[in-house]
């Protein structure tokens, strides 16, 4: 039970908007509702510089066929010579992320050919970037990059122009990567004036005024305010019905063990009386013992069992 109620209290935690990261969910699910910021922060992730910026078409959510599991992305967009780019928060330890992109890469080609297409030529440029809360190789690397090679010859490329970049926050390799990229990645575990440097990319001073419109919305903070409520009643009704559900649980197995109990009183019992009667040679009284409940009674009267 103790468990139980730090458990509830762990999750009755709440963050303050204002007090929000880009790591979190919440601010991140909304930042990237603008198609400004998204094209900065794919520019600061790879160092490329897009022209303009457009959604890619179904851009929240992908369905297999029926029957098969789908993904809800972030965000996903298309730049002006055909690039697409799936970029995605993850904020916690959890999950094969590695196959999880490779899950998305297969889902997000899938519809760009028709059935029976002839060749591949339309499927476009891809770039999975995945910004980490934490070293997901362990390396102190702020920058991963993936793509395929031959192994007999390193510098002769696939050429299936798919790109997967896992960038953390933890890094430490300054010296290896743009200074860019690190402000970047700093300010999005401090997304506030502490974490902006006071030189810095001029983008990422852009994105950084976004997020403070955001946390001094009035509108942003009461649909804020609504989705904690909501949340907060469909933790309380799992909460009482994973309680009923325990209790009744509880009840049953009780009843189980009273039952298990019994039987096992009523064995020794039965075989108590049995051995009384063996002793004194009436056989004929044990077998109607053992086929007439209430003869079976007086017996137990009789022999104070």
């Amino acid at each position: 039970m103790e468990r139980t109620k730090n458990l509830i209290m762990q999750e009755d935690r709440w963050k303050p908007l204002k007090e929000m990261n880009l790591t979190d969910d919440f601010l991140f699910d909304v930042a990237t509702a603008e198609l400004e910021n998204c094209k900065t922060i794919i520019e600061l992730s790879t160092g490329l510089r897009l022209k303009s910026l457009k959604w890619k078409e179904g851009q929240k959510v992908i369905h297999n066929i029926p029957g098969k599991r789908g993904i809800r992305m972030d965000f996903v967009a298309e730049s002006e010579d055909g690039r697409v780019f799936d970029v995605e928060m993850q904020n916690r330890k959890e999950g094969n992320i590695p196959k999880r992109t490779r899950f998305y890469q297969a889902l997000m080609d899938a519809p760009l050919l028709k059935s029976g297409e002839k060749g591949f030529d339309k499927l476009k440029p891809l770039f999975i970037i995945i910004i980490c809360d934490y070293d997901p190789y362990g390396m102190k690397k702020y920058c991963y990059t993936f793509e395929s090679r031959c192994k007999e010859q390193p510098d002769l490329l696939l050429g299936d122009e798919v790109t997967k970049l896992f960038l953390s926050t933890k890094g430490e390799n300054e010296d290896e990567v743009s200074k860019e990229l690190v402000d970047f990645l700093h300010y999005i575990t401090e997304s506030n004036e502490h974490g902006l440097p006071e030189e810095c990319d001029e983008r990422l001073r852009r994105l950084h005024e976004s997020i403070q419109e955001i946390k001094t919305s009035t509108s942003v903070e009461v649909e804020y305010m609504k989705m904690e409520e909501r949340e907060r009643l469909v933790r309380e009704e799992a909460t009482e019905r994973g309680l009923r559900e325990g209790r009744i649980r509880g009840r049953e197995e009780g009843r189980k063990e009273g039952r298990k109990e019994g039987e096992r009183i009523g064995e020794e019992r039965l075989a108590n009386l049995l051995m009384k009667l063996s002793k004194q040679n009436r056989q004929e009284d044990s077998i109607k013992a053992l086929e007439d409940l209430e003869y079976r009674k007086k017996l137990y009267e009789e022999f104070g069992v």
